[in-house]
């Protein structure tokens, strides 16, 4: 693949800068653009004089541009469909707002990308402002992939599945739906409509009788030979067609199918078309507003108050309303909706299909390019409207309000947050009001399947993509010592803060209420420990070794008498223990954070513990995948009777060779023939 062409590298000579050639840049190969630093301009220019010492050099073409501090940080990415145009506006003296003329005072240098057309220079932007997260782009927030609906393409008896993530899997993906409970719903009543199974491949093949499902109506049984493969093909047929928008379609011929039966006295099989249809109806009802008129479209509203900003999509696939989801992008509140909604959009379907109408409640500028890049992207014909009447518009209205009240409750939240953190300061007498709060506990059964968990919290609540898990490695702790887990767990964390971040300088900090702020800072203010004195001592010991004894501050929390809730120890340095008041604020702050550790470590250990009663021995041997393990379990049955098999029978099973025989052989066996 051809990069697209860099143009740091300009001649000196203004002239030859028009005669850059530049290349198209597939959606595919966005991240493939290399960047180089023109060593032309002196590093003592900053500012409208560093800027109007690039635009010198810069072609009318279409490209991305970015912008860097001293330190090398990006601070803000652009697209531009003439590069010398628009650079020259930041070179002007005067005229910005104070968001533009902060950002021009503290660019340093920049660097520039051409492309053969403002589309491909909307897409590139896109994608480097959500790997790059520049300080004064529109940021969108997403820590979290959509689910989808999966049927499989890649097995005699295709799967229904839920599927999150990347789509490595073989078949067709339906969605996306906005949360992982509308998915389990749909698949719930996609089963009794379509009878397909969901039962994993491994379950799938050693299967001997119909399970539950079965007997339940939920599933045809292709495992035992229930249904015939054919008849099965035309189950997963009907799925395809209801999931791709012809669910009307699907219907009819259901109905038409009850009545030949029914006219044929066969009313056993009309009342199973009858339940499937009942299924289906359930579908299309339990899923709210399901417009007649809107059959594939997103659904964007804005809202802004506060100084922020919240935007609420509304997912509507085959009719059906898949369901919303809130969020709030990170923006200066200078920006009007209009920008921060066309920021957001650009970057919100750089990793996610397009539908092929997007309705919104502003109208952003310049929306024929949008159109234009997205239908690049997703290789067919995308609509961008911003309705005035009728059934769309009853949409974006919906979409709004939801947008309002989200953002109301998300202000709300803020503010009780806020004042928790000061009151944790001032309960507690900590040096600042704490920015970043880290939560520590462990969780196993006698010392089995250990682990350490962190979970965080800021300004804005719980901070997930911030969580850490941490698999208990040393062989030198007992079994079941806590304290020992805890050590391991605080040197690896802050071994490694301390490797990529340095140790803070506090003494510069301010002690000011915190704002709200979507960069959390690295280091922690506070470290609570789920635990007494002995948990609290056993962390002062690594933090003192590690010297940052005075960056952070430290509070154990004990379980009362008898454990119960509302009777806690706290414990600090230097301080005797004490509790809090019943009904106490920061009381009951302080339970929320142990208790979402709690949940957090025993979900990690329960994940672990699962996957180790789950394991299969053959998983450990080199050179043994999904086919040849598959192939060994259908030869000897179990993976016991593999171990116990002689080199002669094991060289016999398909796909296994004499000495991947022997190496399986001398897994089990030591080496011994």
């Amino acid at each position: 693949m051809e990069q697209a062409h860099i143009i740091n590298m300009i001649p000196d000579n203004p002239d030859m800068a028009d005669n850059v050639p530049d290349v198209e840049i597939s959606a595919s190969a966005l991240t493939d653009v290399k960047w180089e630093q023109d060593e032309t301009i002196t590093n003592d220019l900053s500012g409208t004089e560093l800027i109007n010492a690039y635009v010198k050099r810069l072609p009318n073409k279409p490209g991305v541009y970015r912008m860097f501090n001293t330190n090398g940080d990006v601070l803000y990415v652009g697209k531009a469909k003439s590069l010398k145009n628009r650079v020259t506006n930041y070179g002007r003296h005067g005229g910005h707002t104070n968001r533009i003329a902060r950002m021009i005072r503290e660019t340093a240098s920049m660097e520039f990308v051409t492309t053969r057309s403002e589309t491909e220079a909307l897409l590139l932007e896109a994608n480097l402002i959500k790997r790059l997260r520049p300080k004064f782009n529109v940021l969108l927030r997403d820590d979290k992939s959509f689910p989808y609906i999966l049927v499989t393409s890649d097995h005699e008896a295709p799967g229904l599945f839920k599927h999150r993530g990347a789509r490595s899997k073989k078949g067709k993906y339906y969605g996306p739906f906005a949360s992982a409970g509308a998915v389990g719903r749909t698949i719930n009543a996609l089963q009794r409509a379509f009878l397909l199974r969901t039962c994993t491949d491994s379950v799938y093949e050693t299967r001997t009788r119909p399970c539950l499902l079965y007997q339940i109506k939920r599933c045809s049984g292709p495992c035992t030979g229930e249904i015939s493969p054919e008849h099965y093909a035309q189950l997963v047929s009907e799925t395809d067609d209801f999931l791709s928008g012809k669910s009307r379609a699907v219907q009819t011929a259901m109905a038409q199918t009850m009545q030949d039966a029914s006219d044929e006295l066969d009313f056993e099989r009309a009342a199973l078309y009858r339940d499937r249809i009942s299924a289906l109806t359930a579908i299309q009802s339990h899923q709210g507003i399901n417009p007649q008129g809107v059959d594939e479209a997103d659904v964007f509203a804005i809202h802004q108050e506060g100084g922020t900003s919240c935007i609420q999509v509304f997912f509507f696939r085959t009719g059906q309303n898949w369901g919303n989801r809130s969020y709030f992008p990170k923006a200066d509140s200078s920006l009007e909706p209009t920008e921060v909604l066309g920021a957001f959009l650009s970057q919100f379907y750089d990793d996610k299909p397009c539908p092929r109408l997007i309705l919104l409640s502003h109208e952003i500028e310049n929306p024929e390019l949008f159109e234009e890049a997205f239908t690049l992207r997703a290789e067919r014909k995308v609509t961008i409207n911003t309705p005035q009447r009728g059934e769309k518009r009853d949409l974006v209205t919906h979409a709004l309000a939801n947008a309002k009240e989200a953002l109301g409750r998300r202000l709300a939240e803020t503010s009780s947050q806020a004042r928790l953190l000061k009151g944790l300061a001032e309960t507690f007498e900590l040096k600042r009001v704490p920015r970043r709060i880290e939560v520590f506990d462990n969780s196993h059964i006698m010392g089995t399947n250990a682990v350490g968990a962190m979970i965080v919290a800021g300004p804005e609540g719980f901070v997930k993509n911030q969580y850490r898990k941490f698999n208990i490695k040393s062989t030198e702790i007992t079994p079941g010592d806590d304290f020992g887990m805890m050590q391991e767990v605080m040197e690896r964390r802050f071994t490694r803060l301390i490797k990529e971040h340095g140790i803070p300088d506090r003494s510069a900090e301010s002690n000011d209420e915190p704002e709200s702020t979507d960069t959390l800072p690295a280091w922690p203010d506070l470290l609570l420990i789920d635990g007494g004195l002995g948990q609290l001592n056993a962390v002062r010991e690594i933090v003192k070794r590690l010297g940052i004894e005075d960056v952070i501050e430290l509070i154990g929390v004990a379980k009362g008498p008898d454990r119960d809730a509302g009777r806690e120890r706290f414990f600090m340095p230097g301080k005797t223990d004490f509790s809090l008041p019943p009904r106490d604020p920061v009381l009951y702050f302080t339970q929320r954070l142990r208790d979402e550790s709690h949940r957090f470590a025993i979900g990690t250990h329960r994940a672990k513990r699962k996957k180790e009663m789950v394991r299969n021995p053959l998983d450990e041997i080199a050179g043994i995948g999904p086919s040849r393990k598959r192939a060994l379990l259908h030869h000897f049955g179990t993976a016991k009777a593999v171990a116990r098999a002689p080199l002669s029978d094991l060289s016999k099973v398909e796909g296994i060779s004499e000495a991947m025989a022997k190496l399986i052989h001398d897994h089990f066996h030591d080496g011994d023939q």
